[in-house]
């Protein structure tokens, strides 16, 4: 497996802003995207982010046994991942989830519709910068405005086209 470090695939960062953002459909899907582009600690991270996102839509919609059946998956892929993984606070998102489940069961199938929405936690994150340095030349590239560029040598990439360039 590799290691924690290192800056989040981008579509990981956008799934975390839609996470916070209580979108947890679209976090889902953005999640996916991540989680199909990597490998290693970070494919487990990030399906199990976007487990516990799925877990989070089910709660929204009164599914109470999808909530539940998801939540178990998302312990296996979450299981082994440091406490603190890509700057992801994965303890603190495990323990919120742990939370707002303790609270599903007790209101049960027939209650869910009561469930308390504040329980659900945004995830803590911290994303970390990246430092790019020029293929052209060898100078480290600034990023700005979704623009990374060489002041060097005006060697130019858009944010999207990072994970060709860098990856």
């Amino acid at each position: 497996m590799s290691d924690c470090t290192g800056p989040l695939h981008p579509q990981a960062a956008e799934g975390l802003r839609l996470f916070n953002a209580g979108e947890y459909f679209e976090a889902h899907e953005a999640l996916e995207d991540a989680w199909n582009a990597e490998e290693g600690t970070a494919k487990n991270l990030y399906r199990g982010v976007l487990q516990i996102a799925v877990t989070y839509l089910h709660i929204t919609r009164g599914n109470y046994a999808g909530a539940v059946k998801v939540y178990g998956r998302s312990q296996k892929w979450l299981r082994n991942i440091p406490k603190i993984c890509k700057g992801i606070h994965v303890a603190e998102l495990q323990n919120d989830a742990a939370n707002a489940m303790r609270e599903v069961e007790r209101l049960g199938r027939e209650n869910i519709s009561g469930f308390d929405r504040t329980l659900l936690k945004p995830v803590k994150w911290e994303e970390t910068k990246h430092t790019y340095i020029c293929d052209r030349c060898g100078h480290e590239m600034y990023e700005k405005n979704c623009k990374v560029t060489c002041p060097n040598c005006g060697n130019r990439f858009d944010c999207s086209d990072l994970n060709i360039y860098f990856d």
